[in-house]
Formats: C-alpha cells, structure tokens, sequence
C-alpha cells in the first residue's frame, strides 16, 4: 500500500508543476491583500484550506472588508463559481467509480485541477484514485502555502498591491496556451474563445460565464454526438 501511494505521488508531482509555479506566485497575492485589508493569517488559513475557490477569495477580500450580508455573500459565490458546475459533469465518468476520496476530489476541483485531471490517463500499473488524489492535495498545498507566504509579507513589506489580483487571469491565460499547444484539435478551445467573446457583447463582462458555459457545453456535446455517430 505504501509503494502504491509513493508510486502514485511520484508519477503526480511533475503533472502539478505548472500549477505550483502559478499558484504559490497567486497564493501571496492572495495572502498580501488579506493582510493589508486586516486579516490575519488565521484567516488566510482558513480561507485557503475551506474555501479554496480562486477568484472568489479574491472577490471575498472586499466582501470581507465591507462586512456583506451572507446571503449577498452566497449569490455571489454562486455566481463566480457556477462554472464548477460544468467541470462537475465533464468528470463524471472519470470520478464515479472512485470510492475513498470522491467528496474532497469534487471539493477540490479548481480550473488548474480540472485542466490536469481531464485529459489524464493514469497508466495501469498506477493507482487512479490515489493519482488524483496527489494532484488535486499537492495542488491546494501549493495555493495554502502560497497563501501563509503573502500573509507574512503583507505584514512586513509595504507596497501598492493595485494589480495583484490580475494574476489570476494571467494563470488562465498560460492553462490556455499549453493546452493549445499540447493539442492539436483547437476547435473545442476555439469554441471557449468564440462563446465566451458572443456572451460577453451580449450579456456584459459581469453576467457572461454562465451564459458562455452553456454554449460552450452545447457545442461540445454536438460536436462529440456528431463524432460517435461517424
């Protein structure tokens, strides 16, 4: 049991470098802006290890600081964060034969996770459910540590932090180059790109994921019916 675990964490460790690299870097930011808005590692902590939403910690740091009825606080966490509801659905036939540790894998389940984890194939001689299960604990290590980095900066270091919060979009932005160049069919990231570009003339920068999300899923499941049937 120990050989399989140690096997499935050396096979998992290089998949989340890239991960690392952009979420340590995005956890300081993180934790910096939590500090200068006067919270205090405790709360990065925890912010970090039970939220651990990407953008919607950023957006909770103002949410915070306004001190925002909950329930406000709730739609908005719906809002940002209802894309997770596709990501969910994309990796149903992945995660519903795993049996230990489903419920942190869904927990767990941020863009960068979702973007290594969907076109993975365990090798056979691996464990999967211990695979995932590396990838999705090494990738939230990296953001908490990340976190309690900024944190401590922010309470030594004094600087503008005006910006900070663009890293997160910057991150987005290498995903989506590597598996560009990772793949060679671009008409699903093409799909991304166009849907999303249509959804946010229409409906605005504010209310655009939900609505892109769902075009993006109607063109991919034509596209993939139309792929089984030929």
């Amino acid at each position: 049991m120990k050989d399989e675990r140690v096997l499935a964490l050396t096979y998992a460790f290089p998949k989340t470098v890239p991960v690392m690299v952009g979420y340590v870097f995005l956890g300081t930011a993180y934790g910096i802006l939590m500090k200068v808005n006067g919270f205090g590692i405790l709360w990065v902590l925890a912010m970090s290890i039970f939220v651990y939403a990407g953008s919607l910690q950023y957006v909770g740091v103002t949410l915070l600081a306004a001190m925002v009825h909950p329930l406000y606080a709730f739609f908005m966490g719906l809002m940002i964060n209802a894309r997770h509801l596709f990501y969910g659905i994309s990796m149903l036939g992945k995660y519903h034969d795993l049996k230990k540790f489903k419920t942190y894998l869904i927990f767990a389940l941020t863009d960068e996770t979702f973007s290594v984890l969907c076109n993975e194939k365990v090798p056979r001689a691996l464990n999967k459910e211990w695979v995932y299960l590396w990838i999705s604990l090494l990738n939230q290590g990296y953001w908490v540590i990340g976190s309690v980095i900024g944190s401590i900066l922010g309470s030594l270091v004094t600087f503008d932090t005006k910006g900070l919060d663009f890293a997160l979009t910057a991150l987005f932005v290498v995903i989506f180059t590597e598996q560009w160049k990772n793949h060679k069919d671009h008409r699903p990231a093409l799909a991304g790109v166009v849907s999303s570009a249509i959804c946010v003339i229409l409906f605005g920068a504010g209310s655009f994921i939900i609505p892109a999300m769902v075009l993006i899923l109607g063109i991919l499941s034509v596209w993939y019916w139309r792929q089984e049937k030929i």
